[in-house]
């Protein structure tokens, strides 16, 4: 069975998001997606627009000195535009070490990431290693 179309456009993120492949996320996320990440920290916000999301991820690496990695174990689509992805997070900070699950709900249109929304398991945690 074929990989579903919106599965292998997220894939092809994650493998670009984690090789810090800008061109890459440029050409597949739109032009104003929106990124909405929880908690409160460094890393919480929402980012509005491909330009603020892709200054989003580099500060991600700068604040992680490079060790950031988003490694995807599971996709699953309705086959209308939404993607769901379970992932591990990783990286260190300083000494914070971070190694949770956690999820990206992503809404795809016209081949396209319009919306991300990060899900964490523990937003505390989360926290912690990015304040």
């Amino acid at each position: 069975m074929a990989e579903h179309p919106h599965i292998a456009l997220v894939r092809r993120g994650y493998e670009a998001f984690n090789k810090g492949d800008v061109d890459t996320l440029r050409e597949i996320i739109a032009r104003d997606c929106v990124q909405h990440v929880g908690g409160d920290s460094l890393a919480s916000g929402e980012f509005k627009g491909v330009d603020a999301m892709l200054a989003y991820y580099a500060r991600l690496a700068e604040l992680t000195g490079g060790t950031f990695r988003a490694a995807p174990e599971l996709f699953s689509t309705d086959g209308n535009g939404h993607v769901i992805v379970v992932h591990r997070l990783t990286g260190t900070r300083g000494d914070k070490t971070l190694d949770q699950r956690g999820a990206l709900l992503f809404q795809i249109a016209d081949d396209k990431a319009v919306d991300l929304l990060q899900c964490d398991t523990d937003l505390d945690e989360s926290d912690r290693f990015w304040s």
